[in-house]
């Protein structure tokens, strides 16, 4: 008996019926989703400078 014959079918490097287009929106999905939020941005405590008029 051969090392081919007793493994029997090989399995299938890609699972049938999902699309590229499918497995690119999961991925993204998951990025998203494990991503951490932003940490707020600090506050300015300088003075605001008021908008100058054009001559």
């Amino acid at each position: 008996m051969s090392a081919t014959e007793s493994k029997g079918q090989p399995l299938p490097f890609a699972v049938a019926g999902v699309s590229m287009r499918e497995l690119l929106a999961a991925g993204e999905a998951a990025a998203l989703i494990s991503t951490p939020p932003r940490a707020p941005e600090p506050e300015l405590s300088g003075p605001v400078e008021e908008p100058r008029e054009a001559a």
